[in-house]
């Protein structure tokens, strides 16, 4: 599609570089996964959000410069000082608060967030069924946990499943993927959260396109967009999973590592 399509799929990510959000981007453009997730949140000025998993943190300046909202920018593998220089040439230093820690190890007290929002990562931590109790803790009642993520469209049970355009690299990339039906079951059961959303993301087909043409100009090749690339029944897409936080607590032992 044109550049005057994406400004109108995406009308406050196609405001930024595309060279700087793709430089730091870890995978498909982060800042149209989280618009496409933002349409569905109702994010108001003062809300304190969490970005978990950051990566190096242009989605949590998105969110502040959007929707001034604050935002604790999350991750592990990225140093909280990499990341401040970042939020600084942004200019949202008072909006963006940088730190390194585990997602499973948190610093924050009990019912502190409005938000918990994961952009492409909640699949690398998330499938743990302690996970959603953990990180439940932190949000307050009627606040939500909002997720966006590549899935399958069918759920692999067993090796015999997997496609064959997935057999060489799936147990290296994508034995952790899953289907919708698959997170809505994992979430629900705890009772922590309602589901207000569970869904394709309507630019699914876009975000894939986009993030082909990328990463064919990388040096380095790219298996998740290799493997988009020749995925010819559309088996791969991107999702969003949206939970309301419920009053009931769960028992959960020590989840620290």
């Amino acid at each position: 599609m044109r550049p005057s399509s994406l400004k109108h799929v995406f009308p406050k990510a196609s405001q930024y570089d595309p060279d700087w959000v793709r430089k730091h981007s870890m995978g498909e453009n982060v800042l149209f996964n989280l618009e496409s997730l933002t349409k569905s949140l109702h994010l108001k000025p003062g809300m304190r959000v969490l970005d978990l998993g950051c990566g190096k943190a242009i989605s949590s300046i998105f969110l502040a410069k959007e929707f001034d909202v604050t935002v604790w920018a999350v991750d592990e593998a990225i140093a909280a000082s990499e990341n401040y220089e970042r939020i600084q040439e942004a200019g949202c230093e008072d909006k963006v608060i940088p730190l390194e820690a585990s997602a499973r190890s948190l610093p924050f007290a009990d019912e502190y967030f409005d938000v918990v929002i994961v952009v492409d990562s909640y699949t690398y931590f998330g499938t743990d069924e302690k996970y959603l109790p953990y990180i439940a803790r932190f949000i307050k009642p009627g606040g939500c946990i909002a997720i966006v993520d590549v899935c399958f469209t069918k759920e692999i049970e067993t090796l015999s499943q997997v496609p064959d355009f997935l057999q060489k690299d799936y147990q290296s990339y994508w034995y952790f993927i899953h289907s919708i039906d698959w997170w809505k079951r994992l979430w629900e059961k705890t009772g922590l959260v309602q589901i207000q959303e569970a869904t394709y993301l309507d630019e699914a087909d876009l975000i894939r396109q986009e993030y082909i043409r990328d990463a064919e100009q990388e040096k380095e090749p790219d298996p998740f967009a290799k493997a988009l690339s020749i995925d010819e029944q559309h088996f791969i897409s991107f999702f969003k999973l949206i939970g309301r936080r419920t009053k009931k607590t769960a028992y959960l032992q020590s989840y620290k590592n």
